[in-house]
């Protein structure tokens, strides 16, 4: 009965969700990201990544010419997962420092409950060990979180070469196996692999979208000021947008900063700015002012504000990497910030689908009887309670399983948000799949965040499926099969 009322009020994939109220009537400047915020890439991309960083490790770390053998799997890590480096360990981290169970891997191997337990004495992470502010693992952390998109491959590579050496019983150092794949990925991207092989066919591997121009134009169309700061380099991002957005895609632009080495870029005070000439030359000119159609490296964040005065809360940047394009910009200089989440899309059209609203409404419902029928203490209710644990325990895997085999859906962990939705909520104004979802939206649009009740206000889901008729009904059905 409450499944078609649910189902009458679908998400739209293409919404942009709010943490925090924003009129769009107050953002005069908009800033971006370029990987994975202007452009976005095939799934070629990642295997790319995996191969050339697998072939890193065995022609120039040394390891066995096996692990050719391992293919990248699209489908193995999530993003926002954390990795016990001193226990070569993957896994899934509630809001709150829990693992979640089931969601332990070593290798390409799941880990029994009963061993996490053993080894964690428990769930729990204790803060000492978890990553640090930017999600690495360093100063006596053993955890590293990975929420850049690019990490993908890298996670799944270390879990590639994990298994082959457990498979094969080598003795190893999984601190030095973390630091090698680190360090070939890391290479992929600095020596100039990845840049090279995407700009030779563009067309393998970028997804070319018209919407982020129209996007663009939008803006420009109603007087706002944009720029773009990146990491990548300038012919590459020149080739991408130019592919994008067009030839003239340095006209929308204010400003352009390449190379920026974000997060530094908005710590360091001491980098100045150095211009790019058309051959990609850096000039030793000394920069006044930042001017448009002119591209930048390096510089600071701080050296930018005093070129440009755009500051407070009438900048808008947005980038996919939580930690190092959104927490800087929010915690210490009072920009506004919004997230670009592409696994969003595909995450809600799952969850606007009749199975995974049948099957979360049922186990809600059982979670709500189980809450309120713990207190029955004869044997035969005791009974009936133990199989609906059960019970409860298969559905969450089936929920888990709808969006991710291994480790479920990016933002929840059962009835906890992760880990990664805790630093979401936290260092973004505004979520969405794609920018693309701003074309759906009025220039002076103001975005209110859901009221969701506290668990001392309204109530919830359990009190409102386990009371009236369908309580009643239920378990009068349960109490004639008992």
């Amino acid at each position: 009965e409450l499944v078609p009322s649910i189902m009458s009020n679908m998400l739209n994939p293409d919404a942009i969700f709010s943490n925090n109220e924003m009129s769009l009537s107050d953002i005069e400047i908009y800033g971006f990201d370029y990987d994975y915020t202007l452009v976005f890439y095939s799934k070629h991309l990642h295997t790319l990544i995996f191969n050339a960083a697998r072939d890193l490790l065995i022609n120039e770390h040394r390891y066995p010419a096996e692990i050719r053998k391992y293919d990248y799997d699209p489908n193995f890590a999530i993003r926002g997962l954390h990795y016990d480096v001193h226990r070569a360990l993957l896994m899934k981290i509630d809001a709150f420092h829990y693992i979640q169970l089931g969601t332990v891997y070593r290798g390409l191997s799941v880990v029994p409950d009963e061993e996490v337990i053993a080894m964690y004495d428990g769930s729990h992470v204790p803060l000492e060990q978890m990553s640090d502010f930017y999600g690495k693992s360093s100063q006596g952390n053993t955890m590293k979180q990975f929420m850049d998109i690019f990490s993908l491959p890298e996670m799944t590579l270390l879990s590639c070469v994990n298994e082959y050496f457990l498979k094969n019983n080598i003795d190893y150092e999984p601190v030095h196996l973390y630091k090698d794949v680190k360090d070939s990925i890391r290479d992929v991207h600095i020596k100039g692999i990845m840049y090279r092989a995407i700009e030779a066919d563009i067309e393998k591997y970028i997804c070319y979208a018209e919407q982020t121009r129209a996007v663009l134009a939008k803006l420009a169309d109603h007087g706002k000021k944009m720029f773009l700061i990146t990491n990548s380099p300038s012919s590459f991002v020149d080739k991408g947008m130019k592919f994008i957005v067009g030839k003239d895609w340095r006209d929308l632009f204010d400003v352009v900063i390449v190379q920026a080495d974000k997060p530094n870029f908005f710590n360091d005070k001491r980098r100045p700015f150095r211009k790019v000439n058309e051959r990609g030359v850096l000039l030793w000119d000394k920069i006044h002012k930042l001017q448009k159609g002119q591209i930048y490296k390096q510089g600071n964040l701080y050296e930018f504000l005093k070129l440009t005065g755009w500051r407070g809360s009438k900048v808008l940047y947005f980038g996919d990497h939580i930690y190092s394009d959104l927490a800087d910009l929010t915690l210490k200089h009072g920009w506004r910030t919004g997230a670009i989440i592409p696994e969003l899309r595909s995450e809600i059209k799952i969850m606007n689908t009749e199975k995974y609203i049948q099957t979360m409404t049922w186990l809600q419902t059982l979670t709500g009887l189980l809450e309120h029928m713990q207190v029955h203490r004869d044997p035969d209710s005791q009974m009936i309670l133990e199989e609906w644990k059960k019970e409860r325990k298969e559905m969450r895997e089936m929920n888990r399983n709808f969006f991710n085999a291994q480790f479920g859906s990016l933002f929840r962990t059962d009835e906890n948000p992760t880990y990664f939705l805790r630093r979401l909520s936290r260092f973004a104004d505004i979520y969405m799949a794609s920018l693309s979802c701003l074309l759906n939206y009025e220039p002076d649009y103001t975005f209110y965040p859901r009221r969701t009740p506290l668990q001392h206000e309204l109530p919830g889901w359990s009190d409102q499926l386990c009371t009236g008729t369908f309580r009643v009904s239920f378990l009068q059905e349960r109490v004639q099969i008992k």
